[in-house]
């Protein structure tokens, strides 16, 4: 459930480019074809799915407080984390090096249609995004990571096939002079991330559990103030009665 729960959330709710607005050169510049806009997408999919699992680790095992204990008592004290943009940057470099070899070698074509953006992955904010969510989050397993890093490239993933959808689509429209352009493509993404904002509702089992006990509270709460209103309203007739008798 608790992968589940993450995958979803990590698509829908905490969206790369709809939530925090991560990867927007990327998503604006290479979001004109449907067909380099998957390639692209597809590339982001498979670095996140490699780098955040990688940095797990990494993280977990040299760069945390206290991380080093497994070589020794004496490294029970060391803290790296002032490493952690480096050691995530060069993962992150090094990765995004093996995609572009792949494309270059089995796809040509998608290689030079995304141009200088493929090797630009690597300085992509989306990606290491992804690297320090994980680390903020403090996800607790090898395997909740790669969830994570393969639902937020799927999150970005939709997001500019979506906006690659409309653009293309949208140049039959009589779109304003002003607007055309990324004008248009930020007003676009500007609603996009308010329907993706709906998805927040979404709620998690703990999150219900605290929901049920906040709508108990309420029903007391409302049932409290209905008895007194029924007790002044008594007060205020007793009262008017009095006076009419006098």
């Amino acid at each position: 459930m608790e992968h589940i729960e993450l995958f979803f959330k990590s698509i829908f709710v905490d969206n790369m480019v709809f939530a925090y607005f991560l990867g927007m050169c990327s998503y604006l510049a290479v979001s004109k074809k449907v067909s380099t806009a998957v390639g692209l997408g597809a590339a982001v999919i498979f670095v996140l799915a490699i780098t955040v699992p990688l940095n797990w680790l990494l993280d977990q095992y040299l760069l945390q407080e206290g991380a080093l204990r497994w070589l020794g008592p004496e490294y029970a004290e060391y803290d790296l984390g002032f490493l952690s943009f480096i050691m995530f940057i060069a993962t992150i470099a090094t990765m995004v090096q093996l995609v572009e070899i792949i494309v270059e070698k089995f796809s040509p074509s998608l290689y030079n249609s995304l141009g200088i953006f493929l090797p630009l992955i690597a300085v992509n904010c989306a990606i290491l995004g992804g690297s320090l969510f994980m680390q903020s989050r403090e996800i607790e397993t090898l395997g909740l990571a790669l969830n994570y890093g393969i639902g937020s490239g799927i999150g970005w993933f939709l997001a500019i096939v979506a906006i690659a959808a409309i653009r293309e689509k949208i140049r039959y429209s009589n779109v304003p002079a002003p607007l055309r352009g990324l004008g248009i493509t930020f007003i676009i993404t500007g609603l996009m991330a308010i329907g993706f904002m709906s998805f927040g509702g979404m709620l998690t089992g703990g999150e219900e559990e605290a929901t049920e006990e906040t709508v108990e509270n309420t029903v007391g709460m409302v049932t409290n103030i209905a008895d007194e209103s029924d007790e002044a309203s008594s007060l205020v007739i007793e009262t008017i009665n009095d006076t009419e008798k006098k």
